[in-house]
């Protein structure tokens, strides 16, 4: 059927996961055209990650002829990470908020393009924190969807929306399907031909316990979040020296490779050149026994760290380009080590 016969039009929430595509392919099933939405962030949903959060969007696209546009949700997301209206899941994840964010700017879409209704791939009792009853109902008023909003995999546990009452979806159709279980979901992927889809991870790092440390370490001892703050905290070891001073230190050859991008000219870049050492940047306060800490404890992961000292090059500092120090002891380190 082409473009200009389909019923109706919906803005889908596509993360490429099974349960989205599944709610897309239910859509098509009955003759509506879908536009699907992947949303990025700097938390570990993107097009790189296998995961049910950031899985590559278009194969199934191209497969099943629907269209995917990508919306990065840059600051708007970072604000409700900082002061999240209805709280943190178990770590640091926002998850009714990240939803009322993803379905205001579905909603704005819709409007634009003149859609009809949404659909996410939301199934009720799958997340404690964001899928259960009065929380999707909540999401609902929240943003204004009452009677706009589709949960086709768990449609026949909620009340009927618009589409459904005005004959545009067939509500039989639907599924109801509650819980973590996936029996149906990969009954319901057989009966599509869709053979590729991702492991039912969240993907997202707000979800991940140390993740989550070094985050509310961040959130602590900075009155604004950068971008580039919350992309380091993905990379090497982070140490606390003092309130307004880190040391991170590179792991292997990527992530040295990784902080040497990172690096500003108001960074300590702190290294044991000529053997195996990693990359150290200290970002605060760049003082001399600042810096003499970061040189001890990169020359604790150095090839020379069972010497009883270790020459540093202090790479920012012209006046003291190099210092012996003793590596850091690991018992002192895991004081200052945030996890």
């Amino acid at each position: 059927m082409s473009e200009k016969n389909k019923k109706g039009h919906c803005i889908a929430l596509f993360s490429g996961g099974l349960d989205s595509a599944l709610a897309v392919l239910l859509m098509l099933r009955q003759d509506i055209e879908v536009t699907a939405i992947t949303f990025m962030t700097h938390f570990g949903c993107d097009l790189g990650d296998r995961s049910s959060c950031g899985s590559n969007p278009y194969p199934a696209a191209e497969k099943y002829g629907f269209n995917v546009k990508l919306m990065h949700l840059g600051q708007k997301f970072v604000d409700i990470i900082e002061k999240p209206k209805y709280g943190y899941g178990k770590n640091m994840n926002p998850c009714t908020d990240c939803r009322i964010l993803m379905l205001a700017e579905a909603k704005n879409l819709m409007e634009m393009v003149n859609a009809d209704f949404i659909i996410t791939g939301e199934v009720m009792g799958q997340r404690p924190m964001s899928q259960v009853k009065h929380k999707l109902n909540l999401v609902e008023n929240e943003t204004g969807l009452k009677g706009k909003l589709l949960r086709p995999l768990s449609a026949k546990l909620l009340a009927p929306t618009d589409a459904e009452l005005n004959g545009m979806i067939d509500r039989e159709k639907l599924e109801g399907i509650s819980g973590r279980g996936r029996y149906r979901q990969i009954e319901l992927a057989k009966e599509f031909g869709l053979d590729d889809y991702p492991n039912p991870a969240s993907g997202c790092l707000l979800t991940d316990a140390n993740y989550s440390i070094r985050l509310r370490d961040l959130l602590k001892h900075s009155e604004r979040l950068t971008f580039d703050d919350l992309n380091l905290l993905r990379i090497g070891r982070h140490f606390r020296l003092d309130s307004n001073t880190k040391v991170i230190v590179g792991r292997d050859e990527k992530e040295n490779n990784q902080l040497e991008a990172y690096k500003k000219p108001h960074y300590g870049h702190v290294e044991a050149l000529g053997i195996g050492s990693p990359v150290s940047l200290v970002i605060g306060d760049c003082s001399d026994e600042n810096l003499k800490k970061a040189a001890m404890i990169t020359a604790r992961f150095t090839s020379a760290r069972k010497e009883a000292e270790v020459k540093v090059t202090l790479v920012s500092k012209d006046s003291q380009p190099a210092i012996i120090v003793p590596p850091a002891k690991d018992e002192d380190l895991q004081y200052i080590q945030i996890k």
